[in-house]
């Protein structure tokens, strides 16, 4: 019966993702709009535990001074830009490119397009703001052929493949958190191809990410953009992200330079820590589209697990010093013999495959290290509460 019933609910959670999909892109979009909005409405009057988080993540960025009402006031505008959010996901296959590109404003947009004609690349670090999903539809439709992404796999397995379909149609290159191949390995490959790579970095999903200040807190996010940063040489441009009305908002930063001294881990630290100050910004100007359901604040964490998977990952670092000792040698030997190019190339590619074990040990000591920093938390709940409870992540180290 322990097995029975989990199957059951991840069969009905498939079903009913299914279904709105199919609701969604056939009724007029006025009545689907209401019918979320109706539901992101009712998960909040109903405080569950996502509703509960967003507030103490939300009390954060607002600060002590305003009232409970004031805070609750928030929360429930959180909710509906939440319930937007989700709609317009179902929706996205039958919006037109046409619509994706007229009705989005975006403030730095040349930045992209000035990094992918240098040859070099771009990884855009982004938080759960907004609708990520549809940025990255505006950005193939403004010409962009692909970028890159991961996202978490979801359960049951018919619901991730649905998901990672949905995405792949929209022209998403999608690489799941976890099974297959060396993620860093090919985002490596992809920036070194001059491609771009989207990342979402607001929360740590293994465990073993970077702490951060933010909010006048500790916090933890995903280094992976920075390494990816530090590792290529792509630029990485954060990305802030929120709604005007009917309007789709973006604003694509200055690069984050990678500093000069320093170790790989000490590099990738002050990087995430800039992208962490891009994103409070951002968050505080529009708090009611940062949709984070989830625990980011060391406070709200499982101190003991977090320690040790810290620690694990601090050891493995010694691993990726060695890795990009290795590519640097490769890189030499390749200008010393012009013939040995090739071997080179392989030497780097497999210091890669290195960096990103080194970077996701903590995240794979154990089955449960990857969960713990979020103290038991669904990673990424869908809907969290507007499907009763029974959600599945986006997001991966993305959408």
């Amino acid at each position: 019966m322990s097995k029975v019933l989990p199957a059951l609910q991840g069969r009905l959670t498939a079903a009913a993702y299914a279904l709105a999909w199919w609701l969604v892109c056939r009724v007029p979009e006025s009545w689907g709009r209401w019918v979320f909005q109706q539901a992101g409405d009712i998960a909040w009057r109903r405080q569950g535990h996502g509703v509960q988080v967003l507030e103490a993540n939300l009390r954060r960025v607002i600060g002590p001074e305003p009232t409970g009402k004031e805070l609750r006031a928030l929360s429930r505008a959180g909710m509906s830009s939440y319930a937007r959010y989700w709609f317009e996901v179902f929706r996205l296959p039958v919006i037109s490119a046409e619509r994706l590109v007229t009705d989005m404003r975006c403030e730095g947009e040349e930045r992209i397009h000035a990094a992918l004609a240098s040859g070099r690349g771009a990884v855009l670090p982004l938080p759960h703001m907004g609708n990520w999903d549809q940025a990255g539809a505006w950005i193939i439709a403004s010409g962009v052929p692909k970028f890159t992404t991961v996202a978490e796999r979801l359960k049951p397995e018919s619901l991730a493949r649905r998901f990672f379909a949905f995405r792949e149609g929209l022209g998403f290159e999608v690489l799941p958190a976890t099974g297959g191949v060396s993620r860093f390995g090919v985002l490596a490959q992809r920036l070194r191809a001059g491609g771009l790579v989207c990342l979402p970095a607001d929360r740590d999903v293994t465990g073993g990410g970077i702490e951060v200040d933010f909010f006048g807190e500790k916090a933890h996010m995903m280094g992976g953009a920075a390494a990816l940063a530090v590792q290529t040489g792509a630029a990485m441009l954060p990305v802030t992200l929120w709604f005007d009305g009917p309007l789709w908002c973006a604003h694509i930063h200055e690069e984050v330079p990678v500093p000069d001294g320093g170790t790989r881990r000490e590099k990738v630290a002050v990087m995430t820590q800039e992208v962490a100050r891009v994103f409070e910004a951002g968050i505080a100007a529009h708090p009611e589209d940062w949709h984070m359901l989830q625990r980011v604040f060391t406070a709200d964490l499982d101190l003991a697990r977090l320690a040790a998977a810290e620690a694990t990952a601090q050891a493995a670092d010694g691993a990726a010093e060695a890795a990009d000792g290795a590519a640097e040698a490769a890189d030499g030997a390749a200008e010393a013999a012009g013939g040995a190019v090739e071997a080179a190339g392989g030497a780097v590619e497999a210091a890669d495959t290195a960096a990103e074990a080194a970077d996701g040990a903590a995240g794979h000591v154990d089955s449960g290290a990857g969960r713990a920093a979020s103290n038991g938390q669904v990673n990424g709940a869908a809907l969290d509460g507007l499907s009763g409870g029974a959600g599945a992540g986006e997001g991966g180290s993305e959408p």
